[in-house]
């Protein structure tokens, strides 16, 4: 069932056109939309009509036609006047709803489709079945992408995605919880990455413009079968994870940069504090100060290269030399030998994970 709103829309869109008041009441006489305050009395008469064998009638100045959606009648349209003229508008009026019913009925049916796709809920035989009762293409390249705002809650972010692509785009727009709108996004045969990477950065200026904020796009890599669709979305759905621990800075992340971060992302939280007691000796990164870790990212941010992290940091390179066999010390790590310097970037990238998801019980 489509909703008032659009209902109300349609209306007001056709009233602009013809010049005539509607009203559009379900079968017990309840007003769903009008462009008239004073058709709102017409429920008896339309209760009475529902009832009656006849598709069409006049009556008490105003004419009645039923809106079926297959065979079950769903409206009663009403129109204000009577003669020939106005049962003509009425009939094209009733027509354009009723087309309405069956336009949105089948972006349901598209759009449950694709939520239990996503979600594993369909057998291989039912997929491919379903997808060719409701005319979708199996063996197109696809991708999926999670769009995420701080608006989510507050804001109907998925009508405003869906108004984005527009009712004749090839890609698919929906939902499956409310903290996150899924794109289910149709790709050319030459589209890569730098392709999806300028469709999510459009999607997120388009946002911006709307008045979103804090928003976050993750996609999975591209599949080539319908059934694959949901592998995508799973990669997509960790991307989104991992990206906030690790990628915190960027707003839009792919699954294929993802790197050790989704490793860290499916250690059991005892055995990441079992390998931070080790590394560290029961101490913590989170313990060091400001400058120590200013000092470690530099480091690593200029591969381990002394000469040029001392010229960024604006210190003499006696004075990093310094602080690396401070750190030594105090770790028992050389961050200028390479497996130290491996084992210390992922000690780093493990606390990173752990406070994130004490963070997330709160």
């Amino acid at each position: 069932m489509i909703s008032n709103q659009i209902l109300q829309n349609t209306i007001e869109g056709l009233k602009a056109i013809a010049r005539v008041d509607f009203c559009v009441m379900d079968t017990d006489g309840k007003e769903a939309a009008s462009t008239a305050a004073n058709m709102s009395g017409c429920g008896p008469e339309t209760a009475e009509f529902a009832k009656s064998p006849a598709d069409s009638q006049e009556i008490k100045g105003f004419q009645y036609f039923k809106i079926f959606d297959e065979q079950q009648l769903e409206y009663i349209l009403v129109a204000a006047g009577t003669g020939e003229d106005v049962y003509m508008v009425g009939k094209m009026a009733a027509f354009q709803i009723q087309n309405l019913l069956v336009a949105y009925k089948e972006r349901f049916d598209k759009d449950n489709f694709i939520k239990n796709l996503l979600l594993d809920n369909l057998l291989l035989i039912d997929i491919y079945s379903r997808a060719k009762k409701l005319h979708i293409q199996t063996d197109v390249k696809r991708v999926v992408m999670i769009v995420e705002t701080a608006n989510n809650r507050d804001n109907n972010v998925l009508e405003t995605m869906r108004t984005y692509f527009g009712s004749n785009s090839k890609d698919f727009v929906t939902a499956v919880d409310e903290n996150n709108v899924i794109v289910v996004k149709d790709l050319s045969d030459g589209d890569g990455r730098k392709e999806i990477e300028k469709a999510a950065g459009a999607m997120e200026n388009f946002l911006i413009r709307e008045g979103m904020t804090g928003i976050r796009v993750a996609y999975g890599t591209v599949v080539k079968e319908i059934k694959e669709v949901s592998h995508s979305y799973k990669e997509a759905k960790m991307a989104m994870d991992v990206g906030k621990i690790f990628f915190d800075d960027r707003n839009i992340i792919a699954y294929s940069e993802l790197g050790i971060g989704r490793l860290i992302y499916q250690l059991p939280i005892p055995l990441c504090k079992m390998f931070i007691k080790e590394i560290f000796d029961g101490k913590s990164p989170d313990d060091f100060d400001e400058e120590t870790l200013t000092t470690i990212n530099k480091f690593f941010e200029n591969s381990l290269n002394v000469s040029e992290t001392s010229r960024q940091l604006f210190i003499h390179r006696n004075t990093l030399v310094y602080r690396l066999d401070k750190l030594q010390k105090n770790t028992g790590l050389d961050l200028r030998v390479f497996e130290d310097a491996i084992t210390f970037r992922i000690a780093l990238m493990v606390v990173k994970y752990m406070n994130y998801m004490e963070n997330l019980e709160y």
